[in-house]
């Protein structure tokens, strides 16, 4: 029963979203004015198939991250969002956990950010949104990979060059960070099981945890090395969203430069590279290839 009344939820909810309001074109002949379910798992990083399943109630037990990815699509606000959760027979994340709830008006300002890179991380540094920039200029980000902390000490690391100084600064400000984190959600579960699989499994992690290494996120200028345009030196900037614990990070090129034109080359060909869709988190673009060479940058590579 709650998965019949979650799908009609999430079909009442997608007819009443105009795709403007979603950040998404409304040309064409449509037969509603709300979100066609093919715009919906494009917004929410799922499948469509997945979505139509949800909707006619043959796909059960959506998990949180569906949900709450769900939510962000269909532009909830907070009452609309614990409703979500309920009819998906869940318990909206509440006070003690990581905040991963977008608003409605900071949605609204991401989808006019179209020309900038922009993503939106959540205190643990799990990557909750990014625009389709973004996704073309870092690549996609599936399963465990989303979450930076665990890409720069298990993963693929990502295409931002470093020096052996500037890794060792974003080590040091990830470590100190998630430190700071778990102790503001000391309830997370999540939290601290990814925290206890980085010291079982990174003996780097656990040498700077049990060191209480201190460090701190700032500003930078990054290189990315891209497959398609070449490298990038922008200005990374990542901005906090007064009473959410939501980073928001967005990189920017300095106005007239070889780096502008080859952010906006990057805006014209991301897009046409599309080959298919990830099957959970949001954003799209082309494949993710790591990049070589020398440079510098401190902060978390998301």
């Amino acid at each position: 029963m709650a998965t019949t009344e979650f799908g009609r939820t999430v079909r009442r909810r997608r007819d009443r979203v105009p795709p403007e309001a979603a950040g998404l074109p409304a040309g064409g002949h449509r037969r509603a004015a709300g979100l066609r379910r093919e715009e919906l798992a494009l917004l929410a990083g799922i499948s469509v198939d997945y979505v139509t399943r949800l909707e006619q109630g043959r796909a059960a037990n959506p998990s949180e991250q569906v949900v709450e990815a769900l939510g962000r699509a269909l532009r909830l606000n907070a009452e609309e969002r614990e409703h979500l959760f309920r009819v998906a027979g869940l318990v909206a994340p509440g006070r003690g956990t990581v905040p991963a709830y977008i608003t409605p008006s900071v949605q609204r300002m991401l989808d006019r950010l179209t020309g900038t890179p922009v993503a939106v991380h959540d205190a643990a540094w799990t990557l909750l949104l990014a625009n389709p920039l973004y996704t073309a200029l870092m690549g996609e980000r599936h399963g465990r990979e989303r979450n930076g902390a665990w890409r720069n000490f298990l993963g693929s690391g990502g295409r931002v060059r470093h020096t052996p100084e500037s890794r060792r600064a974003l080590e040091t400000a990830v470590v100190s960070d998630l430190r700071a984190t778990a102790s503001r959600y000391p309830a997370d579960q999540r939290l601290r099981r990814l925290i206890a699989d980085l010291r079982g499994t990174s003996e780097r992690f656990a040498e700077l945890w049990d060191s209480g290494a201190v460090g701190h996120q700032e500003a930078s200028r990054k290189t990315v090395d891209h497959p398609e345009v070449g490298p990038l030196t922008l200005d990374c900037d990542v901005l906090s969203v007064a009473g959410s614990d939501l980073r928001i990070m967005v990189y920017t090129a300095e106005p007239g430069t070889e780096d502008a034109e080859r952010l906006a080359l990057l805006a014209v060909i991301g897009t046409q590279a599309l080959t298919g869709r990830p099957s959970t988190g949001v954003g799209v673009g082309v494949g993710t290839r790591t990049g070589t060479g020398t440079g510098t940058g401190t902060g978390t590579d998301s």
